[in-house]
This record gives structure tokens, C-alpha cells and sequence, in this order.
């Protein structure tokens, strides 16, 4: 088995874009939503729903730029200077340097929305969005990851603030009382998912820690008694060089477990910021272990709304339900809407690279 496939075989759902931002009113009056991105995914009362990230921001005016700092109760607080201004570093439309200090352009927050049938989604009555609510989650709550074990849900997201990006964990039995366990990952560290079956009576976790002047963002993979308290970190999957992951790695969601091994869909980018989907294989006993890699993408940006956005040439995902072969695997693309793919999990297992890892 080794580079079968040097193409896309992702079916795209012919819905797509399934949400836009003009499908979710912004939690302000003072704020525009300009981007849903990648969701987690889960089955509750007979429903498909996703946890949508959605990122919203001021009102921007000629000449000027106005990005959120703060929430606190659902309202943020802006900072507005002048394009002009030497200080202000806007060369990324994702984030803004000022004075020596790094912001987001916008704030996220998480939005439960649920479909009969996995196409067609909507917001729910009775289910409130999830903010952030601690000094370490002030610039907002991204990219979660849904795990259920023994009917309890598990929420591994990313909290941002001026003091760096890490992972917080909540709980829930019933999407409406949530029990925060606060940061579980310090900074910087992101892209965490725990495993759905728990062996050796340990929960196990992917994450990923990252060095820019050291290292890399590499795979990570992690032990805990209680999910809360990881350690006996390992590093499982690096970067690779010239290829289509040579830049930055991270975990999709819960690995897949499949007679061949713990199967992974991760996303990988290249020195241009273009972002596609592979995947990982691990030994079953041995979850440190790689078995197999994607030398190839097995999904990347080709469609319109996957190439252009609020940040282009991106397919990025958190979530996906298993339907015997079938991987239903929702996605994030350019930064702005979401969309619904197909895999089959043999044909993704017979195009895995046994020797490239």
C-alpha cells in the first residue's frame, strides 16, 4: 500500500456550503459575523450537530481598524487606530500586530446548531451559545473537539488570550449545564482530541504543542487517569519537507478505530498557507506507533468556495460521524463556511504510505 491515490476522493456533499455567515445572526448589534469554521461533531437525541466556531467582529469604517480585545457577558470591548498608524502590522487578515502586541481581527465563540438528516441544519431552541468566560479565554474559544465516553461529552477547545493559545476541557451529559474544567494543555497548544475508547483504564489525547524558533508543529500524543492531568507526552507525526504538510500539522477529531489500527484525518499546510486533509494510521496496542501516512492529500481545496474566503485555499475539520464505511466528515473551508464531505475508510487505509511517515 503505498501512494494508491494521488487525488482527491473526498465526495463533497452537493449542498455545499451547508452554513453561511448570513445564516447566523451575530450576538451583538455592534458585530458582523464573517466566518463559520471547521465544527465538532456529534449524534444527541437522534440529531446530527455541530459545535460551529463563529468569529464576528466590529463594524469596520474607511481607513480605520476596529478588532475585538475582551467578553465579558457576551459583550466585547474594541481597539480602533488608523491603517496608517506605524505601529499596526495588518499583513494577516486572521491576526493584527500592535506595538509589540498580538490581537485577533475577530472573536469566536461556539454555536450548537442540529439537522434530522445531516444536510440541512438549524439552531435549536433551548441551547445557548458558549463563550468565554475566564481571563484565559478573552480573545475567545475556538476549535473544539467533541468526545463521547460513557454518555458524557467531552469538549477539548482552544482558548486564546494575550497570554497564548491553549487547551481547555468542558463536560456535559445534556448540551445545556456545562462543567468547566478550565486549561488542561498550557501555551502554546492547540488541536487536541481524546480518543473515544478509553484501554489500559487511561484516557489517551492528541495535541499539538508548538515551537516557531525550535521544533515545529508536530502530533503530539498524550496520557490522563482523568482527562485533566496529561502526561507521558510523545511525539508521533513531524512535518515533512517539500511536501504537501511541510509546514504545520494537527488532529480532526477522535481517531477512527479500525482493524487495521487508530485511524487519524489531520490537516497539514504548506509554506503558502494552503491547508488539506490526510491521514495518520496507528497501531492499535500501540498508539505511538505510525503504521501508515498520506504521502498525498486525500482532500484538498478545488472548489470555489474552498478556494476563496476570509482566508482562501483552506479546508480545515474538527469533526466527523462513522457510518460503517462511510467517514461523514464536516469541514471548514476558507475560513468562512461550513461544508460536508464523504470518505470511504478502506479506500482512505489503501492509500496510506507504509514507508513515509
Amino acid at each position: 500500500m503505498k501512494n494508491v491515490f494521488t487525488r482527491d476522493i473526498a465526495v463533497r456533499f452537493e449542498e455545499n456550503p451547508l452554513l453561511t455567515p448570513s445564516d447566523i445572526k451575530p450576538s451583538s448589534k455592534n458585530l458582523v459575523v464573517v466566518g463559520l469554521m471547521n465544527p465538532a461533531v456529534f449524534r444527541f437525541n437522534k440529531k446530527t450537530w455541530l459545535l460551529v466556531r463563529v468569529a464576528q467582529r466590529p463594524h469596520q469604517q474607511h481607513g480605520f481598524i476596529t478588532f475585538p480585545v475582551s467578553m465579558d457577558n457576551g459583550e466585547i470591548e474594541t481597539l480602533t487606530y488608523p491603517n496608517s498608524d506605524p505601529k499596526l502590522d495588518l499583513s494577516d487578515p486572521r491576526k493584527i500586530r500592535y506595538d509589540g502586541r498580538d490581537y485577533l481581527t475577530t472573536h469566536s465563540y461556539l454555536k450548537l446548531m442540529c439537522s434530522d438528516e445531516g444536510r440541512e441544519f438549524y439552531e435549536p431552541e433551548n441551547y445557548v451559545p458558549i463563550f468565554g468566560s475566564s481571563e484565559l479565554e478573552s480573545y475567545g474559544i475556538e476549535d473544539c473537539r467533541v468526545t463521547e465516553i460513557d454518555e458524557i461529552y467531552y469538549l477539548t477547545y482552544t482558548m486564546v488570550s494575550a497570554y497564548g493559545v491553549g487547551v481547555g476541557l468542558m463536560k456535559t451529559r445534556d448540551w445545556k449545564r456545562f462543567e468547566r474544567k478550565g486549561m488542561i494543555l498550557p501555551p502554546h497548544n492547540k488541536d487536541c482530541a481524546i480518543f473515544e475508547l478509553k484501554f489500559r483504564d487511561r484516557y489517551y489525547a492528541l495535541h499539538r504543542p508548538s515551537s516557531t524558533e525550535f521544533g515545529g508543529n508536530y502530533i503530539w500524543l498524550a496520557e490522563s487517569p482523568d482527562a485533566v492531568h496529561w502526561g507521558n507526552h510523545q511525539c508521533i507525526a513531524t512535518t515533512r519537507e517539500n511536501m504537501w504538510d511541510s509546514a504545520r500539522i494537527g488532529a480532526g477529531c477522535s481517531p477512527v478505530k479500525t482493524p487495521k489500527g487508530w485511524l487519524i484525518i489531520y490537516h497539514g499546510a504548506d509554506a503558502s498557507n494552503r491547508y488539506c486533509l490526510g491521514a495518520i494510521l496507528l497501531s492499535i496496542h500501540e498508539p505511538w506507533i505510525v503504521i501508515g501516512r498520506s504521502s498525498s492529500p486525500l482532500m484538498e481545496p478545488t472548489e470555489e468556495y474552498e478556494l476563496k474566503g476570509f482566508f482562501g485555499n483552506v479546508i480545515f475539520t474538527n469533526g466527523h460521524l462513522v457510518v460503517g464505511d462511510k467517514l461523514h466528515l464536516y469541514y471548514g473551508a476558507s475560513d468562512e463556511v461550513i461544508c460536508g464531505a464523504d470518505l470511504s475508510i478502506q479506500e482512505i487505509l489503501d492509500s496510506l504510505d507504509l514507508e513515509n511517515k
